[in-house]
């Protein structure tokens, strides 16, 4: 190979040199960000939030535990002693739900930090293994919101199903069974059902009482499990499949900036809202909210609101976690200027759900 060529290749996969500073992201009473401390930042966070989900993830396996604890101890309490009453089995049934109770409010708990961990794992650390290497900006946004107002992101019906399905109904139908031939079997077979009924009384109940009771209670139990099935916002204990077999798109790119769409987006709507900006400085206001926010602005002229000065009114649609910066923009450009920010009932259009479909 010549000397030229050997050179050529050297140039081809040296490091350029850096011919400018390189920009920060982020600024703070002084301090600059640069894009490398912005990932390390991050990594930590991603980190931090592994953590604090291992730490639920422990707490449901316990409430599982003293369920399963619980109704060994019973079981064995019922069938090594004859002359034990079968109401100890409907008093574990009970003790059993408030487990479960507990379980699924817990359940929520770990919910909300998986669901902070899918999103960075999904746009995050997914953009930087597919080009163009830029994640969209609904993940920061999504982060950020459930960071400033946590939320949790299922609901109590979908974490009792949940929770129902994948542990308790096995430990319910143990119990039903149990409870079934603790009144057949001991101390002896009843020779009829009259005296089944009689020794599945409790107290001045009757027996076809407290068997109605018993499946009154199981058939509500079977109910909330298929309803729930279709709730499907949890994130963390199963993880949906992509591809077409899942049912999710991996490679979905956005149309506005290329960017990848998290698969596991939240289903709720962020926070929106519409600024109202009154300012006689109109233009260098709407450059400044379009080049730092990236957000369109519309411009109306009118009266002043406060000096009755002829003045420009600017409408500026937006999300939540987008208001403070907005603040800064037009602060920037106009300290003088009148802004008001309110709820916005729905906002349609490039940026917000696609207008595309609505009727």
């Amino acid at each position: 190979m010549s000397a030229e060529n050997t050179q050529a290749k050297k140039r081809t996969f040296s490091t350029p040199p850096e011919t400018e500073e390189q920009e920060p992201v982020w600024t703070y009473r002084g301090y600059r960000l640069k894009a490398s401390e912005f990932v390390t930042a991050m990594v930590h966070l991603f980190r931090a939030e592994v953590q604090r989900a291992n730490v639920w993830r422990q707490r449901l396996d316990t409430t599982t535990n003293w369920a399963v604890v619980s109704t060994g101890a019973v079981l064995s309490l019922a069938f090594s002693q004859p002359d034990s009453h079968h109401s100890v089995i409907i008093l574990n049934m009970f003790l059993v739900t408030w487990f479960l109770l507990t379980e699924s409010r817990r359940y929520r708990y770990y919910e909300l930090w998986s669901y902070r961990i899918r999103l960075m794992e999904t746009d995050f650390y997914a953009a930087m293994l597919v080009p163009p290497f830029h994640p969209s900006p609904e993940w920061a946004e999504s982060l950020a919101e459930n960071l400033l107002s946590p939320s949790f992101p299922i609901s109590n019906w979908e974490a009792f199903g949940r929770r129902l399905r994948r542990n308790y109904l096995f430990i319910y139908l143990i119990l039903g069974v149990s409870w079934l031939a603790k009144n057949w079997l001991f101390p002896v077979p009843p020779v009829n059902m009259s005296g089944y009924w009689e020794r599945a009384a409790i107290g001045s109940i009757r027996g076809e009482i407290v068997l109605g009771l018993v499946a009154l209670s199981y058939g509500v139990l079977a109910l909330i499990a298929v309803a729930t099935v279709g709730m499907t916002k949890a994130t963390g204990e199963v993880l949906p499949r992509f591809g077409e077999e899942g049912g999710h798109e991996f490679h979905q790119k956005r149309e506005s900036d290329g960017g990848l769409r998290p698969p596991l987006l939240p289903h709720h709507r962020r926070k929106q809202m519409l600024a109202i900006i009154v300012t006689d400085r109109a233009k260098p206001v709407a450059d400044r909210i379009m080049t730092d926010l990236r957000r369109g602005v519309t411009s109306m002229p009118g009266m002043g609101m406060y000096t009755g000065q002829e003045r420009s009114i600017l409408i500026c649609a937006l999300t939540v976690t987008e208001v403070h910066n907005l603040k800064v923009a037009v602060a920037r450009e106009d300290p003088q200027a009148f802004v008001i920010v309110s709820p916005a009932q729905e906002v349609l259009g490039r940026g917000f759900t696609p207008l595309a479909g609505r009727s």
